[in-house]
């Protein structure tokens, strides 16, 4: 059986590690990966692939920096062309990026079946592109692996059951590479030395959503609201290559100095030693919650509600006193005998199973 997997972000790196790590062990199973090149800076793309073992791009496509409509609409004919060169039984797409729309429409056009990693899931704001691009992945996918109760309630509420696709509870794939890769990052990484962190005394931080980036009130109001953090606790940013120009270009000045985008495990350390997380990403709310921190979410909704109903997550949007009174409420905590809500850490393997049977 051959697989086109289409990826192209760095959370896409993330979830397609765990799953081709299992195909890779998987007799039967053959997997063509396609990078679009969506994420192209070396340290939010190549580091993945060698770090977390991927096996690299069987085509990498170089399609970036461009408009939502020019970039998807060049994603889609890229990988017309690639998938009637390979001709695959089925395409597998993760997530919610221009990436994962443009793969899963190409291949519902071509009549190639069409798997949806990560189904499911709704923040109910239909200003964010991410929205509408896991809105309509769904509708046309032949298979939906959801990692949660709540989005698998979200497409039976949608009236998915009439329609023709398989919708399967497996877990999140996310929960499945944060344990296996944090078995090795503390050998890998040596970010808390070379930053010279201390245990709990420091925000990692990160914001790179369009809804505020692109939104200069929303934008000054974060870097105000992290500068006056700064004065008393050190906050870690590793600022996204797209923030940092629009910073630059309005003249928004940080009073602390980011860092680098770094990988996956330097990420995981990050994690491990916080005091608390604070971002604007959907990707490190999980992550945050599967190494027992609490997170402020700089959003007013969150496609992940199981982690505000369990109150791990608070929404604070650009708010400076939500932000302050979260701050106050969770620096330093840990939280201690969370709930099982992301599966057992064998979702890739539930998933890869369903599709060689």
């Amino acid at each position: 059986m051959k697989i086109v997997t289409i990826i192209g972000a760095r959370p896409q790196f993330i979830k397609a590690a765990a799953v081709s790590r299992v195909i890779n062990k998987t007799e039967g199973i053959q997997e063509i990966i396609v990078h679009t090149g969506q994420h192209f800076d070396p340290n939010m793309s190549d580091i993945f692939f060698r770090e977390m073992d991927i096996p690299q791009p069987n085509y990498r496509l170089e399609i970036n920096s461009l408009s939502h409509g020019a970039m998807t609409g060049r994603m889609m004919e890229s990988v017309e062309q690639v998938l009637q060169s390979e001709k695959p039984e089925l395409v597998l797409v993760y997530g919610d990026t221009n990436s994962t729309l443009a793969g899963a429409l190409t291949a519902r056009k071509l009549n190639i079946r069409l798997a949806h990693v990560e189904a499911g899931l709704r923040s109910y704001n239909m200003s964010m592109p991410e929205e509408i691009n896991r809105i309509l992945t769904d509708r046309i996918s032949d298979i939906l692996f959801c990692p949660t109760t709540n989005a698998v309630s979200n497409l039976k509420k949608e009236g998915f059951d009439n329609y023709s696709c398989s919708i399967e509870q497996v877990g999140d794939v996310m929960y499945d590479a944060a344990l296996y890769y944090s078995k090795i990052s503390g050998i890998s990484s040596y970010i808390i030395n070379k930053l010279g962190l201390s245990e709990n005394q420091y925000i990692l931080c990160t914001v790179h959503r369009q809804e505020n980036t692109d939104n200069l009130n929303n934008l000054s109001s974060i870097i105000t609201e992290l500068n006056r953090i700064s004065k008393n606790i050190r906050v870690v940013l590793p600022l996204h290559p797209r923030s940092k120009k629009i910073l630059d270009k309005n003249n928004i000045k940080l009073d602390f100095q980011p860092i680098e985008p770094v990988g996956y495990f330097d990420i995981i350390e990050l994690l491990r030693h916080t005091g608390l997380v604070i971002t604007d990403s959907g990707g490190m709310q999980k992550e945050a919650f599967f190494f027992g921190k609490y997170c402020l979410t700089l959003r007013e909704e969150t496609e992940w509600t199981e982690l505000v109903d369990h109150q791990y997550n608070q929404l604070v949007g650009c708010n400076d006193i939500r932000i302050k009174e979260g701050i106050d409420a969770f620096f330093g905590r840990k939280i201690n005998n969370p709930v099982s809500l992301y599966g057992k850490g064998n979702a890739s393997e539930r998933i890869v199973q369903y599709l060689r049977n």
